[in-house]
């Protein structure tokens, strides 16, 4: 049989079952429960000791031996005035030959029997059991059986709306066109991706403007890039653009406890695109089950692999001119099949990176329709001092804006608003925690040797924007910069320059209080990591332009666990004396700097003592005339307990460090 009637027999719409077929499969389950109930039943009659069945002269017998210890007499009016059902006791003595000590009969109680039977005073009258008391008695225990089996068994299978038998059957979400419809108009900030998305908008409205030119429209297209950056939503606007059906499913729906399960459901996911044709077909996080085949830890995976094997085979057979479009999303493109990224399959790859100063300013202006702002806030500002944050996080800052503006009592969102909510964003939320005068005194002139050394060496590329010591996020204290532009490279020059402003803060300490502390914990792990990836990555030292050392990412857990180290044991003794070299230089030159303006570092760490915040003019005006010119905004004093007094500080399980609050820029 040759490939094309494979393909046409493939394009057929699935058999469906008849309605009579899933009735026959109720019909079953509800033959297996009755049988079960009366197996119970009749279980329980067998293997259940009764009474012993005797005559009513048998009775008489034994009331007048004196054998009988107690006994009942029910009348049963439906059989008759005088029929009845005697019940009793004998003692132990008078036991009947199969071990009962119970009797049983059923007749007619003539007023003699019935005078023999009260003058032995052990037997009593009961009511008579009518049919709805027989009915509670007898069905209702078993009515009850058969529900809770009804509950554990059917409507579990049918949860969800799926049945037994619909394991298969795909996830895949169909967003409705009205409701949920959004386009280019809400993507803000990715004018490149917009731009190769709109071809296949294009195609969708016509499809034989590409089919006449011998053109054929991408099969799948993988947007990749950082997490927040708008992959999702630009996938959304495709559809919302081109007024087609988007079926949205995520990468681990696929992913199932049953073996066979997740390529049945890739197999029914293609099935719905064809019956519902054009339209898009959006698996979010395809590295949760397009991950490299028989890597990792352990080795591959059966049943994930199964899956992938299914989505390489439905990408390669359907037809472009059938109207589906794939489109996937992932943020770990490394970890992804070599067979799933190849021309036919996903055939163009579009990034989606961070915006850049105009793309942020687009993204707030988007979210900041449903925002009550005032007339005061510039978006503009908040875009340039937003640099390296993504759409989602952009999103966030203006929520949390208007959270804080509401908790004030504000009608509309103050820029102030807005600055305290980058801060919070950024560099984490204050916590007023009370330090005693000696933990203050070191927190400032830590923060004050930052702040130095920055606004020294400073090329107007990243200036001071603020020095606080009022706690936020992990450290005691916090100085703040704000790059004028995006980073983009990393010069050598400004590197140094980092690793010098990251010193100022342990050299403060040391030449102040004679002593240092652990707060500069994080300041040495981040010039460590400057100072080895100016040696080993970007050849910023004498060993030349060549690169020393080769990570090893795993596939499934997309980290680090090894490092082989290409380089012979001289060659790493370099690197180490290199990387000492680099930080004895700038802690040398740091330390310059600070003994030079050491009443400018007095005067920084004494006005951050007495106003706890100032702002990076004001380091400034400290350097250039000796004092603060311009006003300080004060802050607002710790809240006091019911009491009156100050509340104590909080206990922590370990030291914060002392850190500044805007590390270096993190190496590309």
């Amino acid at each position: 049989m040759s490939d094309l009637d494979n393909k046409q027999k493939r394009r057929l719409p699935p058999k469906k079952l008849p309605p009579e077929t899933m009735i026959s499969k109720t019909w079953m389950v509800w033959l297996v429960i009755a049988m079960l109930t009366i197996g119970l039943l009749m279980w329980k009659t067998e293997n259940t000791a009764g009474p012993e069945t005797v005559n009513m002269q048998q009775v008489l017998d034994l009331v007048e031996a004196g054998n009988v210890t107690k006994g009942t007499i029910q009348y049963d009016l439906a059989l008759g005035p005088t029929a009845a059902t005697i019940t009793g006791t004998v003692q132990a003595e008078a036991a009947f030959p199969n071990g009962s000590t119970t009797f049983r009969t059923q007749g007619r109680v003539t007023e003699a029997t019935a005078e023999v039977l009260q003058r032995s005073k052990v037997f009593t009258e009961v009511a008579s059991e009518t049919f709805v008391r027989a009915l509670v008695y007898n069905v209702l225990p078993f009515m009850l059986v058969i529900g809770l089996v009804y509950f554990l068994f059917v409507r579990q299978m049918r949860s969800t709306g799926r049945s037994a038998l619909n394991f298969g059957k795909s996830r895949a979400k169909l967003l409705t066109r009205d409701r949920d419809r959004i386009t280019f108009a809400d993507v803000a900030g990715c004018d490149e991706a917009k731009e190769e998305v709109s071809e296949v908008v294009e195609f969708l409205r016509d499809p034989k403007k590409f089919q006449k030119m011998g053109g054929r429209i991408p099969k799948g297209m993988l947007m990749v890039g950082p997490p927040g950056t708008g992959k999702t939503l630009l996938a959304k606007a495709v559809a919302g653009e081109a007024d087609v059906p988007f079926f949205s499913i995520s990468g681990s729906d696929f992913v199932e406890m049953f073996v066979g399960v997740g390529a049945s459901r890739v197999r029914d996911m293609f099935e719905q695109g064809r019956k519902n044709a054009p339209c898009l077909i959006f698996i979010d996080e395809i590295d949760a089950v397009g991950r490299q085949r028989g890597a990792g830890l352990g080795g591959g995976n059966d049943e994930r692999e199964q899956t992938l094997n299914s989505l390489l085979v439905e990408m390669d057979g359907f037809d472009t001119t059938e109207g589906v479009i794939i489109i996937a999303a992932t943020n770990r493109p490394d970890v992804l099949d070599s067979a799933l990224l190849r021309p036919g399959r996903f055939d163009r790859q579009i990034y989606v990176d961070l915006p850049d100063i105009n793309g942020r300013e687009q993204i707030l202006r988007v979210h900041a329709r449903k925002i009550s702002l005032a007339d005061n806030v510039d978006l503009q500002v908040i875009a340039r001092g937003t640099p390296g944050l993504s759409g989602a996080e952009l999103a966030n800052l203006l929520n949390e804006a208007a959270l804080l503006a509401a908790r004030r009592n504000r009608k509309k969102v103050e820029m102030v608003d807005v600055e305290d909510a980058r801060e919070k964003v950024q560099f984490g939320r204050e916590r007023r925690r009370l330090m005693d005068d000696e933990e203050k005194k070191l927190t400032a002139y830590h923060e004050a040797g930052h702040a130095l050394v920055q606004a020294v060496l400073d090329d107007g590329h990243m200036p001071v924007h603020k020095v606080t010591i009022i706690p936020r996020g992990r450290s005691l204290g916090s100085t703040m910069f704000i790059p004028k532009k995006d980073i983009l490279t990393h010069a050598m020059k400004r590197m140094l320059n980092q690793i010098a402003m990251g010193l100022g803060g342990r050299i403060a300490e040391e030449l102040v209080m004679g002593d240092i502390s652990s707060g500069a914990a994080g300041d040495i792990k981040q010039i460590t990591k400057i100072a080895r990836h100016m040696v080993c990555d970007w050849g910023m030292s004498p060993l030349g332009p060549i690169s020393f050392g080769d990570n090893q990412d795993t596939v499934f857990l997309g980290r680090d666990i090894t490092r082989s180290e290409h380089v012979s044991e001289e060659t790493a003794r370099k690197i180490d004396a290199e990387i000492h070299r680099i930080i004895d230089e700038q802690h040398t030159r740091a330390r310059q700097i600070i003994e030079q303006k050491r009443e400018a570092l007095d005067k920084i760490a004494q006005a951050l003592l007495q106003y706890e915040t100032i702002e990076g003019r004001h380091v400034l005006e400290i350097l250039e005339h000796g004092e603060i010119r311009s006003p300080v905004v004060p802050v607002p004093p710790p809240k006091l307990d019911d009491k009156g007094g100050k509340k104590g500080p909080e206990k922590t399980a370990s030291p914060e460090p002392l850190c500044g609050g805007a590390p270096a820029p993190t190496p590309a």
